[in-house]
């Protein structure tokens, strides 16, 4: 059966490149604002591009947070990419201004350590064994990415709420970050698959493949 995969539209996302790269696992793809279109679909895709503040405003904008709580609370799944999934977490700080994020992940989204910023190109990643998401893909395969922010450091509080600790997959600029997260229904990736080739069109058939 085909699976229908919502790419939500809330005003920030290469929606289009990201479609497209969607498609090709089979899916039929739809990129819209409407709530209850994201609701209903087998999969959502949160994407975003530029500040954290003007994505959660555009975000809350179509009352996407409130779509991602309702998904995740019903078991339906989730895939953020690059600031799509920056905003799952608590907070951004950009320029010393806090924003609040959508919370279903602890942590806080900060300016990368490194000496080169943004950080733009390819890059290895450190995936976790038992990971769904790189399933297929050979150790030491280069993704795509385009930030300048994102989870440093980040250490769950073993005392948290989770049945399954999520499982992290990390990367390095300057110093550590979060790469990928997947945590039950919620899956998400700092790097953009639909601009990493082969591997990527990988991370996005493997995700297809669990809705």
């Amino acid at each position: 059966m085909q699976r229908r995969v919502v790419i939500l539209d809330y005003g920030s996302g290469n929606l289009r490149s990201a479609q497209r790269a969607v498609e090709r696992t089979g899916a039929h793809v739809t990129v819209t604002g409407d709530p209850h279109a994201a609701l209903d679909a087998d999969g959502l895709i949160v994407p975003g591009v530029g500040a954290f503040d003007a994505c959660m405003r555009g975000l809350r904008g179509v009352g996407g947070d409130r779509v991602i709580g309702k998904r995740l609370a019903g078991g339906r799944p989730v895939l953020g990419i690059c600031v799509g999934m920056q905003v799952l977490f608590e907070r951004g700080v950009e320029h010393g201004v806090a924003t609040e994020g959508c919370g279903e992940w602890p942590g806080t989204v900060e300016r990368l350590r490194a000496p080169i910023v943004p950080h733009m190109g390819w890059n290895t990643v450190d995936v976790p064994g038992g990971s769904r998401l790189f399933a297929g893909i050979a150790p030491g395969e280069r993704f795509y990415f385009v930030h300048s922010y994102g989870v440093l450091d980040w250490t769950l509080d073993p005392d948290s709420p989770y049945i399954t600790p999520p499982l992290v997959t990390w990367s390095t600029h300057g110093s550590p970050f979060v790469a990928a997260v997947e945590n039950g229904p919620l899956w998400a990736t700092q790097f953009h698959p639909e601009k990493s080739g082969d591997v990527g069109a990988t991370v996005l058939a493997n995700w297809v493949a669990t809705l």
